[in-house]
């Protein structure tokens, strides 16, 4: 049984499911996907995304406004305060620093992350951090809000295996998605080799970033299977055993 431990399933084409999100489930459920995290991006489409999971026990949900998110309605700490305390979120995020798609004086992209970090230890629920061209600011405000007490997950990993080190220190898990097959992922193909078997996730960022040989195209949660198969190649072990510690690992850092 496979998680898929960041998709964004309110996002998913369900054209192949005739529009409907109960067979989407039904199909994934067959595929052996036994749960999903379903990740926030604003406070928007929340609602939304909220109605659309909330009669599956095996999808559960975060709370956060992403950093490239410019348009919309800033969160404050009490709204994700008061939004997260549900049983049915239990992460905070995504969250984090992105300078790829954001220029500029960025301060109020750093408060953002402070205030989910903040929410975060408060509620004593795990981060999902997204970063991109920023991995050591990411890292500095992380230690500087002591994130270490809550963790979570670097998600879709894309750093070298000297920042995933430094993020193991700070009590995260290095998610890895379809980058991983890549062929231009040698870097990050290292990091999967490396990290321990207990401190690794995988993921699809659905419906972005599909893995071989379903590049270019839309992501599903199905597709979670080639990026475990992937880690068997490169960890040189079996399908199986990927499956099992990846979940094993998502239930041991979702247990608060």
């Amino acid at each position: 049984m496979f998680i898929d431990s960041h998709c964004h399933l309110d996002r998913i084409d369900l054209a192949p499911y005739n529009g409907e999100f109960a067979k989407f489930v039904t199909a994934a459920n067959a595929q052996q996907i036994e749960h999903m995290l379903c990740i926030a991006i604003d406070l928007e489409s929340y609602p939304a995304m909220l109605d659309l999971v909330t009669p599956y026990d095996n999808i559960s949900m975060s709370v956060g406004v992403h950093p490239n998110v410019t348009e919309g309605k800033e969160p404050s700490v009490d709204e994700l305060l008061a939004l997260a305390n549900n049983p049915k979120v239990i992460a905070i995020g995504e969250t984090g620093l992105d300078y790829f798609h954001s220029s500029g004086d960025l301060e109020w992209q750093k408060q953002r992350f402070r205030n989910h970090i903040s929410v975060a230890k408060t509620l004593n629920k795990p981060l999902i951090i997204h970063t991109r061209e920023a991995g050591h600011d990411s890292l500095d405000i992380l230690v500087e809000q002591g994130a270490d007490q809550v963790g979570g997950i670097i998600h879709c990993f894309t750093e070298d295996w000297a920042y995933a080190e430094k993020a193991l220190d700070l009590n995260f898990y290095i998610s890895f998605s379809g980058i991983v097959t890549f062929k231009n992922a040698a870097a990050i193909q290292e990091v999967a080799k490396k990290v321990p078997a207990d401190r690794f996730l995988i993921e699809t960022d659905s419906p972005y970033l599909a893995p071989i040989p379903f590049r270019g195209k839309p992501n599903y949660p199905l597709y979670v299977r080639h990026v475990a198969e992937k880690l068997a190649e490169l960890r040189e072990t079996s399908l199986e055993q990927i499956a099992q510690q990846s979940t094993d690992n998502f239930y041991r850092l979702f247990a608060k």
